[in-house]
């Protein structure tokens, strides 16, 4: 019988298709936008010094944004593996388990209190927003007898996430923000610069390099907790770490560009169909994975309308809530 030909390509392979796509992808979202530009202007601007209207907006406006979207999708999807694998929970995802509502309310709350604060501390707030955020799904998802179940985490993570985005709601209402909270969460990459980046990016990066040192364990864990407490695993440790990493990649995702939900759902589910269930090799093909799919995203939220922009958070949606359904009705929320 003839074996499933996907299985026989070896991974350093998939990974450098997967990269290829990667470059493919920034290449058209550095070309396509409202400012007509071409894949010499692109080059130009990437590797000279010239001046020029479309070089300016290349390098100032469009390069930042889409360096933003390739380290926003890898943060995300790569935080939707880490809490898929260590909670067996298949519906797990930032924006569904209360860290990126937690975030956005961290975030308010700092507008609101201390509007001097700048870019540095608006982000410390957003880890501590989306480690207060999941501590209350998974505190309300473990109160009733019977510990965690999936559905029973999707149900505590909604009902949080709606409590918090309420409360940040209410913030910029009292405090006459709104505007500014509203502008800051949409979900996109609109306005972002140099300097946010230089902030954001080392936290993405050690978040992701920390959960490649950790993937073996990630592995084991996802299987059976029994079996890592067997094999001599520190799974409170482990656990302890992860969820640190899970924090560090949402919130400086959402103290970047805002809510986004379903992109740590779906990237994993489809990154495992096509390299297995190694975390060795999930957490890196679903970081450029995500990345590629971000820019994607973004390009489209920035091409189908021009010249104006349409929220990628609507865009990462409508491809995010069928899937989220079709996991559902494949039997996710059965899994104990």
């Amino acid at each position: 019988m003839a074996g499933n030909p996907s299985r026989s390509i070896p991974f350093a392979c998939k990974l450098a298709a997967g990269i290829l796509i990667l470059i493919a992808m920034f290449a058209v979202a550095m070309v396509f936008g409202a400012a007509h530009t071409s894949l010499n202007d692109v080059w130009l601007a990437l590797t000279t010094d010239r001046s020029g209207e479309n070089l300016s907006v290349l390098r100032e406006i469009r390069l930042p944004r889409e360096i933003a979207a390739i380290f926003v999708g890898a943060a995300l999807a790569v935080s939707g593996s880490v809490m898929q694998g260590m909670t067996r929970n298949p519906l797990a995802d930032p924006g569904l388990l209360g860290l990126t509502a937690g975030a956005n309310a961290a975030l308010a709350f700092t507008v609101a209190l201390v509007p001097s604060a700048n870019y540095f501390w608006i982000t410390i707030a957003c880890f501590i927003g989306a480690a207060v955020g999941s501590l209350l799904v998974l505190g309300v998802g473990a109160a009733k007898k019977g510990g965690f179940s999936p559905l029973r985490i999707v149900l505590a993570g909604s009902a949080i996430s709606a409590f918090l985005y309420a409360v940040a709601s209410g913030i910029g209402l009292a405090f006459k923000i709104s505007k500014d909270v509203s502008m800051w969460t949409a979900g996109g990459m609109i306005g972002t610069d140099w300097g946010q980046l230089q902030v954001i990016i080392p936290f993405i990066s050690a978040g992701i390099l920390i959960a490649l040192a950790l993937s073996r364990q990630l592995t084991i864990l996802s299987l059976s907790e029994d079996v890592a407490v067997g094999l001599g695993q520190k799974t409170a440790a482990i656990k302890a770490v992860l969820f640190l990493v899970t924090v560090l990649l949402a919130g400086a995702s959402v103290a970047l560009v805002g809510n986004l939900t379903f992109l740590g759902l779906m990237i994993p589910h489809i990154v495992r169909a096509i390299v297995g269930t190694d975390y060795r090799f999930v957490i890196p093909m679903s970081a450029v994975s995500g990345a590629a799919f971000m820019l994607l995203a973004d390009t489209l939220a920035r091409t189908l309308n021009a010249p104006y922009e349409t929220p990628v958070a609507a865009i990462v949606a409508v491809a995010g809530l069928p899937f989220f359904l079709y996991i559902m009705r494949r039997g996710g929320l059965a899994i104990k």
